[in-house]
């Protein structure tokens, strides 16, 4: 039953139509599960958790399907309804996310029918998208990047593979070797012009180009072994995502061979001692597991292990034009990310002029409710691989946490979180709504513009809403 044990459930809606459906009182029903009927009336207007004991009997008494508790997954959750209450049709409404989880609690089926109202009605591309990547990011963000059954494989290789080679380089290309009977062969950029990894099984080798650099090319190695060895596993998760569209499928089996890569070269327990007793220390860090700082980023946005919880991190990856080319936002719960484009205001940009040297931001940003929150930035380029010399690839990869849990970053000590020292920023001129900005190149969507001919404002544009 997964997370039905949850003793903190509240399930009122779900009970109700259940009582209905099989034309019971309140009375006749509590009889059947063995309390009171005072105590089922509780229960069915959310002022009382369902029990685990409970939801075996009710599935005992009638055929009761304990998934359908879960419910709120059709819509995302409370993260899935403030996305769409995001929109800018309901700019002028202060709908805080306290109001939305009372919602979702108390009216799943009509939040559901909201959902799918909103999304057919085309305004919500992301949710209403068929765009391969779209979808997967979608479903990476159900599973808040955290999938447990990979980290605790990767985990427990790592730990074997430590045992018989303390570099973890030389100890990937052995299992390679003796497991699989592959070996790891470097190749010059002409003979692999195309391609950064390549499995040739007639040779027995994985080929990877000198392009690569240390940490990459581990990570690909880890990859290869990622294919080869949780093939199953990767299938079975990807299977139940259920896409219909064949390129959201590999798409995410791709991801998901990528997340166990990095969960074997920062496994999970290791890993999580070395966060904490380094303050999240991102060049210590790096040192510490040989990765690049891209690699990092990601893992530091799957840390959801029950009973072993990191910080909750987003990350993304834009290029100098502000396009997203990586978006996760992992358990943090931002709507920074939802976004056609970046704000130029964001000091991620300022990354591509100072390469090699993180640019950490304090900044606000509204919720999708009209309320501010505010997040520690911290944004560092790197080069794609396999690019070299002036033909260079560069994207801005940035990290993101509330700053209410900031205080403990090592990237955080001495600078101010005082909110007063925020920088606002928005999400896009196109979805932003905040009143003169100087930086403003477009008025935000759906906003009434106002014209006065005999002012003049600090901004081309004025509006309602």
């Amino acid at each position: 039953m997964g997370g039905m044990s949850d003793p903190t459930i509240l399930a009122g809606p779900s009970v109700r139509r259940l009582r209905r459906r099989e034309g019971l009182t309140q009375a006749a029903m509590a009889s059947r599960l063995g309390i009171s009927p005072s105590y089922l009336n509780l229960i069915e207007r959310n002022q009382r958790p369902l029990s685990a004991r409970l939801v075996v009997v009710l599935a005992e008494q009638f055929d009761f399907d304990p998934r359908s508790l879960r419910q709120d997954e059709a819509v995302g959750g409370v993260d899935g309804l403030r996305r769409r209450l995001a929109d800018e049709r309901f700019a002028d409404l202060a709908i805080d996310r306290d109001e939305i989880a009372e919602w979702l609690a108390a009216a799943p089926q009509a939040a559901l029918a909201f959902a799918r109202l909103f999304d057919a009605s085309g305004k919500d591309v992301a949710a209403a998208s068929t765009d391969p990547m779209d979808l997967v990011r979608r479903e990476i963000e159900r599973w808040r990047n955290h999938f447990a059954d990979l980290d605790a494989a990767a985990e427990a290789l790592a730990d074997e593979l430590r045992l018989s080679n303390a570099d973890i380089g030389a100890a990937l290309a052995e299992r390679l070797r003796q497991k699989h009977q592959l070996s790891v062969r470097i190749l010059p950029a002409d003979v692999m012009p195309d391609a950064l990894r390549r499995l040739d099984l007639h040779a027995r080798q994985l080929q990877l180009s000198e392009v690569l650099d240390g940490p990459s090319r581990n990570f690909q190695v880890a990859v290869q072994l990622a294919l080869l060895e949780q093939r199953d596993e990767i299938a079975a998760i990807a299977n139940g995502a259920q896409f219909t569209d064949r390129a959201a499928w590999r798409l995410f089996r791709r991801h998901l061979a990528a997340y166990f890569a990095a969960a074997l070269l920062m496994p999970y327990g290791r890993f999580m001692r070395a966060c904490e007793a380094t303050g999240y220390d991102l060049d210590l860090l790096q040192r510490r597991f040989g990765v690049g700082f891209e690699q990092l980023a990601h893992r530091l946005t799957t840390l959801q292990r029950v009973g072993q919880r990191g910080l909750p991190f987003f990350m993304a990856r834009i290029d100098r034009a502000g396009q997203y080319s990586k978006r996760y936002a992992g358990a943090s719960g931002t709507l920074l990310l939802e976004s056609e484009t970046s704000c130029p205001l964001w000091a991620a940009h300022e990354a591509f002029e100072r390469a090699g040297r993180t640019c950490v931001q304090l900044v606000e940003v509204p919720d999708g409710a009209g309320q501010p929150s505010r997040w520690l930035t911290m944004a560092q380029t790197v080069e794609r691989s396999g690019t070299l010399g002036g033909n260079a690839a560069r994207f801005a990869v940035v990290l993101g946490l509330e700053a209410r849990l900031a205080g403990q970053l090592a990237q955080a000590r001495g600078l101010s979180l005082d909110p007063v020292h925020a920088v606002p920023i928005g999400p896009g001129c196109a979805q932003c709504h905040r009143a003169s900005c100087l930086q403003r190149a477009l008025p935000p969507r759906g906003a009434a513009l106002e014209f006065d001919e005999r002012t003049r404002g600090l901004t081309p544009f004025s509006f309602r809403g």
